[in-house]
Parts: structure tokens; sequence; C-alpha cells
């Protein structure tokens, strides 16, 4: 952690979750550094979820008096941003792990998860107002991975961990909302080894796949900002209209309800009867091979 703490969001405990906190710094004029500890892994639960949305509109939404304009007509007082827009960087407290992804126990077996808390996540990172940056410091897997690309840019420490969408050795199928924002994102090459082949990219093979923009911990952040100018992208308010323009297609499948949203499980159980229709077909009499 570092620079001056301007607040802590609780992240309530679970049945198996003990919960923890997400503390946000300024290491930096302009520069919200949002630190999270949510033991053991990060893992991506609806109290997780909650908290750091609740700290990014502490960071957009939050304001004081305007005492300038109070001294000049009291009756003309009015309330300014108490955080003046800038960038907001987003890293582990848990040096080992970014994040390890979701809660697989929770997003198939409690109703509305993934629609509730996961994607509107994803969504308020990719249309946040101001930049952002995921200063990947763990191991950063599946849903850590997909929390990662749906901000503005990413940083890689090394040797610390490796990134993966590892759905492919645990048997997950990707979701549109998901895959999206990779296919959007990330070069055709990368995306295939990234989701058929679940490869672990280290901090500098990261780098050369175009899935992070430095290597490096906080400095190496901190530089990307200097460099980029991107303390002052928010001043004019566009820069959240612009990336719903640039995400669109994302952005429509995050939104997406009633017939077109897809709960988890569906797609879980979907699958399953695929299957068992084929084993059928194969074993029908009418599909057995003539001697």
């Amino acid at each position: 952690m570092s620079g001056q703490q301007l607040f802590t969001v609780p992240i309530p405990a679970l049945k198996n979750h003990p919960g923890g906190a997400i503390v946000c710094t300024t290491p930096a004029p302009k520069v919200y550094l949002l630190s999270w500890t949510s033991p053991p892994d990060n893992r991506l639960t609806d109290a997780f979820c909650q908290a750091l949305l609740t700290a990014l509109d502490e960071l957009e939404y939050a304001r004081v008096e305007d005492t300038a304009s109070k001294d000049k007509d009291p009756a003309a007082s009015t309330k300014k941003p108490k955080y003046p827009p800038g960038v907001v960087i987003t890293t582990s407290a848990i040096t080992k792990f970014y994040s390890n992804g979701l809660d697989l126990t929770l997003l198939l077996n409690q109703p509305g998860f993934a629609q509730e808390n996961i994607y509107p996540l994803w969504r308020r990172f990719l249309t946040y107002p101001m930049p952002t940056v995921a200063l990947l410091n763990g191991h950063t897997f599946a849903g850590g991975a997909m929390l990662a690309m749906h901000q503005d840019y990413r940083v890689f420490s090394e040797p610390k961990g490796y990134l993966c969408l590892n759905e492919l050795e645990f048997g997950a199928p990707l979701l549109p909302p998901m895959a999206s924002v990779f296919r959007e994102k990330l070069p055709a090459p990368t995306f295939r080894k990234l989701i058929l082949e679940a490869h672990r990219f280290g901090a500098k093979e990261a780098l050369d796949a175009g899935i992070v923009d430095k290597v490096g911990g906080l400095d190496a952040a901190l530089e990307l900002i200097r460099d980029l100018k991107l303390t002052t992208k928010a001043a004019t308010g566009a820069y959240g209209m612009l990336k719903e323009e640039m995400y669109r297609e994302s952005v429509a499948l995050l939104d997406a309800r009633g017939a077109d949203f897809v709960e988890p499980n569906m797609r879980f159980g979907a699958a399953k009867r695929k299957v068992e229709e084929g084993v059928k077909r194969v074993e029908g009499k009418e599909h057995k091979a003539k001697l």
C-alpha cells in the first residue's frame, strides 16, 4: 500500500469466505489505488463484487461543499467532487494472488449471481469515466483475468504469478459476456492460446502477446500513467462514454436480460443434455453399423 489512506470498504464475511476489505490510497496526485484483501485468494464473491462497486462509486460520486462558491454567494453554494477525476489502479494486498477467479459454487448455485454481481462489476470497469489500470501482482486466473481485462490498462509484476483462463482445465464453458472482452481487446492468436490451450502467461510473455501494457510494480504503473498523461483524460467527462461505444458488443452482452440472458447453470445443463442425446443416438438401433 502506498500514499495517504482515503477510505476503506469492508468485504463482509460469507459462509466459506472470511471477508476482508478494500483500502483506497493515493500514491500520486489524482491517482487512486484500490488494494483488496479477501483471503485466501481474492475470489470474486458477491460480497467482493459489491464492495468493489461501492469503492468505485465513492471515487466517482462522493461530494464536498464548495466553500469558495459559498463564500461568494451562500445561496448559490454547490458541491464539488471529493476526489477530483483522475486514474484508478486496482491491485491485491495478498501478493500471491491478484484474484483466483469466480467462486464456481456461487456462480452455479446462487440464482442471479452473475447478473447481479459479476456482470455489473465488469460493465462498471469497462465504461468507468476515469482510466483504470489493473496492477497484477500475483496469479490472475479465470474470472480474475476477466476482471483485469475489463480495465483499460494492465501492468504485470514479475516473477510473481501467471495470467490464465483455465476453464479448459476444470471443465467450464465461457459464457458470451465472459469471452467477449478478450475477443474485442486481444489479437486472435492470443485469444486462441488463452482459451483453447489454457496457456499460463508470465509477465514478459503477456506483454509480448498484447495482454498487458507494461511489466513491473506500482512504480511501473505510475510511469505508465505519467507517460500517457492519464490523469488528464477524465477531465472533459467524455471518457466513459467513449469506452461504452468502443466496447458496445461487450456492453450489450453484460446488459442482456430476459430471453437474451443465459444463466451459467443453463449452459452447463445444455452441454450435459447434448451429450446424453448424442449417446442415445449412437446407441439407437437405427444408427448401429450393420455387420
